[in-house]
């Protein structure tokens, strides 16, 4: 068992797979689907070679975390991509979804794009009190990509969010012939550009590999996940120093008395929006569950 061959892409069911002779295109075995397992971009493979040299895909390897959506496995952190404005970040959306990579033990950076539209401070500020390393970059220029590009040097990254946030022109920036690529593998499919939830990683020198992933819309954020209401606060970075310091042990942080997180709230230490985000991530967790008790 190794940890040489990668998926690096899915198309319309056939495997890219990264191996140390090469990329080799392979299928994956119909045990797969009876075990409810499917292979995804960023799984550690192996494989088979049948007699005709196809490669096959006999096993998925332990993998460190996966997203069900966008499908990838194994990833090192998040690129947060939202725009400063045209459209304006929707701090729900961003806390939900970092809360989401927090739980898998994916690190969240956050990049603020169109920074020549509107000023970043604001949400930098909120981000990197939370403890997030953030990004401001400029689409026209591309200035703020060069310390991106140092961050995301030998790890496994995705950029992931929302539609119109300026992604594409990010990724472009990065990973110039991407668009390329992309565009030769949906017309080759006879598919639009992203009209498919398969995802496929790009190589960057030195043993980087970087996801595209399609834009979503704010209703489909919940399709990437959802995390218990008791493990919740512990998904937010910030409030680890007040956990267990509240009144009761059992405490929501919702509208107890003497709870210690919600006076760091008041008195400035933590931001409105980020607590705002959890009280409304906790009544849909609740809610969830008493749903399905």
């Amino acid at each position: 068992m190794s940890e040489k061959n990668r998926i690096i892409g899915v198309t319309g069911g056939l495997y890219t797979v990264e191996t140390p002779n090469g990329d080799v295109p392979a299928r994956s075995r119909g045990v797969f689907r009876q075990k409810g397992i499917k292979p995804v971009s960023g799984d550690y493979v192996e494989l088979l070679y049948e007699q005709d040299s196809q490669a096959v895909i006999t096993d998925v390897l332990h993998r460190k975390n996966l997203l069900i959506r966008p499908p990838l496995a194994n990833l090192d952190s998040v690129l947060l991509v939202a725009s400063c404005k045209e459209p304006s970040p929707a701090f729900f959306v961003l806390d939900k979804l970092t809360a989401i990579f927090e739980s898998k033990g994916i690190e969240t950076v956050f990049v603020f794009t169109k920074t020549d539209l509107s000023d970043p401070s604001e949400y930098e500020k909120i981000y990197s009190a939370a403890g997030y390393k953030t990004f401001c970059v400029n689409n026209l220029d591309g200035s703020g990509t060069d310390g991106l590009l140092s961050y995301v040097s030998g790890k496994t990254t995705a950029l992931i969010g929302n539609t119109g946030v300026g992604k594409s022109s990010l990724m472009n920036r990065i990973f110039p012939s991407a668009e390329h690529k992309t565009s030769q593998i949906s017309k080759k499919l006879g598919r639009g550009k992203h009209t498919t939830r398969e995802v496929r990683f790009y190589r960057l020198n030195g043993g980087t590999l970087i996801a595209d992933t399609p834009g979503f819309s704010t209703v489909e954020v919940s399709r990437y996940g959802d995390i218990p209401s008791e493990q919740l606060a512990g998904c937010f970075r910030e409030f680890s120093p007040y956990i267990g310091k509240c009144r009761f042990k059992d405490c929501a942080h919702i509208k107890e008395e003497s709870c210690a997180l919600r006076q760091a709230v008041n008195d400035g230490e933590i931001p409105h929006s980020r607590y705002e985000s959890y009280c409304r991530l906790y009544a849909e967790a609740v809610e969830r569950e008493n749903t399905y008790e």
